[in-house]
C-alpha cells in the first residue's frame, strides 16, 4: 500500500507542473462559461410564458460549476501512454511489475483529473462570484449541501476515472476502440449534463437516465449546491452514486485480468 501511496504522491506532484497547460484551461473554461451564460440568460430574458425546469440563479451556478469542475470530471481523458503499450507491445513490462496494473493506472488518471482541477478551479470560481448579477454564482444553499456536493464531487472523479479506464482496456481487446469510445463519451456529455443540465431534457431522455450512472457525474453534485435537489433525496442519490462507483470499479478489474490473460505482446 506505501508503494501506491508513494506512486499518488509522485504523479499528482508531477501534473501540478503543468502550469501553462492549467493557464489555457483556464482562460478556456471562462471563455465556455460566459459564452452558456449569456445563451441562457438571453433565453431566460426571452421567455415569458413557459414554466422552467429550474430558475435562472441554479443554472447560473450549474453552469459555472460545470466549467470550474470540468477537468475533473470530464467523461474521458485519453491517457497516451497506456494506449501506446497496447498498440507497441510494451504492455509487457507493465506485467513483470510487482504492482496491480488496474490500481496503478487507475490512481495515475485520478492524479491527473486532481492535478488540473487544482490548478484550475480557485481561478475560475473566484471570477464566478466576483461577476455582477446576473452572471454570478451562488453561495450552496445550506451548510450541509455544500458537505454533501463536496462528497458527491469526489466520487463523481472516482465514478468516472473508473468508467474512463473501462474504455482503455477495451483497447486490449480491439487495439482500436475509437467507436465504442466515441459513443460512450457522446452519451456520457448528454446524461451528464455537460451539454444542457438535466432538467432541460426531454422526458423521456430524463428517464432513460435515470438508468445509468452518467447523472452522478456532475449533474447531481451541481444540483446539490444550488437546492435544486433536496438533501434527503441528495443523500439518496449518493448511495446510488456509491454503489456505481463500487460497480465500475469492480467490472474494470475483473475485465483487466481478462484482458491481461489474452493479450498480445507484439502489440495488442
Amino acid at each position: 500500500m506505501k508503494s501506491y501511496l508513494n506512486y499518488f504522491k509522485l504523479r499528482l506532484i508531477t501534473n501540478l507542473q503543468y502550469r501553462a497547460a492549467a493557464l489555457a484551461g483556464i482562460s478556456t473554461q471562462l471563455f465556455f462559461g460566459l459564452v452558456f451564460l449569456m445563451v441562457y440568460i438571453a433565453l431566460y430574458e426571452s421567455n415569458t410564458n413557459t414554466e422552467v425546469p429550474m430558475n435562472l440563479p441554479s443554472v447560473i451556478t450549474y453552469l459555472w460549476l460545470g466549467q470550474a469542475f470540468f477537468a475533473l470530471i470530464y467523461p474521458y481523458i485519453k491517457d497516451e501512454e497506456l494506449l501506446n503499450m497496447i498498440r507497441n507491445g510494451n504492455l509487457a513490462y507493465e506485467l513483470v511489475r510487482p504492482q496491480s496494473f488496474y490500481l496503478k493506472y487507475y490512481i495515475k488518471m485520478v492524479c491527473e483529473r486532481l492535478a488540473a482541477v487544482m490548478l484550475r478551479c480557485l481561478p475560475v470560481l473566484l471570477v464566478a462570484f466576483l461577476l455582477p448579477k446576473p452572471y454570478s454564482m451562488t453561495m450552496p444553499q445550506s451548510i450541509e449541501a455544500f458537505i454533501l456536493f463536496l462528497v458527491s464531487i469526489i466520487f463523481s472523479c472516482l465514478l468516472v476515472t473508473s468508467m474512463s479506464l473501462i474504455m482503455h482496456i477495451i483497447t486490449m481487446f480491439t487495439l482500436n476502440a475509437d467507436g465504442i469510445i466515441g459513443i460512450y463519451s457522446m452519451t456520457a456529455e448528454v446524461f451528464m449534463g455537460l451539454l444542457v443540465p438535466i432538467p432541460f431534457l426531454p422526458k423521456f431522455m430524463i428517464e432513460i437516465g435515470n438508468f445509468l450512472p452518467f447523472r452522478f457525474i456532475g449533474d447531481f453534485s451541481y444540483r446539490v449546491y444550488s437546492g435544486d435537489i433536496t438533501i434527503p433525496e441528495g443523500r439518496m442519490m449518493l448511495i446510488g452514486s456509491i454503489l456505481w462507483t463500487i460497480l465500475t470499479i469492480i467490472i474494470g478489474y475483473f475485465l483487466s485480468k481478462q484482458a491481461l490473460k489474452k493479450a498480445v505482446i507484439q502489440g495488442g
